[in-house]
């Protein structure tokens, strides 16, 4: 059985070594790849892959938001986390956002085909560096709040496009929206993550994993 892949990765040059790697496998074919969040979800609503390679950090719709919309409604797919960072935060929102797998940029190489062939036999897959980061915390009862935890979806979109350097207007035609409603997210916004500057929301925004840093 072909393992049909989309990958959806922002920076061309990693994306093009990933599908290197992929292409030398004879049971993967990459059928579609994606450079920001939304032609991501439109791949896959066009292919149906059985996996998809998903970056965390990415334009227009970043991975978390992308990954639960797309384990919503194309559960057929799996989803493979793919991330610089292998820190509880990030592997914990993936896997709530409904990853089943997470791989670090960085082990890329060497656990990229095994986490797409497990993930395409049902099973689940983190790279080491992320288990040891989730076995590393069992047992805290403290937990990061983090922006899914403070912010509505729409909140999050609003936020990441105003990162990304979007004016009010053009967050409203991207979102369908009116430019009112765009000002009332962003003082909503601002009013719970106790952030009183764009430069301040465009930090927070990174720091999350919102959109690229």
């Amino acid at each position: 059985m072909t393992i049909r892949v989309v990958l959806a990765e922002d920076h061309l040059m990693f994306r093009e070594a990933l599908r290197t790697i992929l292409e030398k496998a004879r049971d993967v074919e990459v059928i579609g790849e994606a450079g920001d969040g939304r032609t991501a979800m439109q791949l896959v609503r066009e292919f149906s892959p059985d996996v998809i390679v998903l970056d965390i950090a990415m334009p227009e719709m970043n991975g978390i938001d992308a990954a639960a919309s797309l384990h919503a409604r194309h559960p057929r797919t799996r989803i493979l986390a793919l991330s610089a960072y292998s820190g509880k935060r990030y592997v914990q929102e993936m896997l709530k956002a409904g990853a089943a797998g997470y791989v670090t940029k960085g082990s890329a190489g060497t656990e990229l085909l095994r986490a797409i062939r497990s993930l395409a036999q049902g099973k689940s897959y983190l790279c080491p560096e992320a288990a040891s980061a989730v076995i590393g915390n069992i047992g805290d009862r403290a937990e990061d709040p983090g922006v899914r935890a403070a912010l509505g979806q729409r909140e999050r979109e609003v936020l990441q496009l105003i990162a990304e350097g979007h004016r009010s207007q053009q967050i409203a035609d991207r979102l369908c929206i009116s430019v009112a409603t765009v000002e009332v997210h962003r003082r909503n916004i601002m009013r719970k993550l106790g952030l009183h500057s764009v430069a301040e929301l465009t930090k927070y925004a990174i720091r999350e994993g919102l959109t690229p840093g």
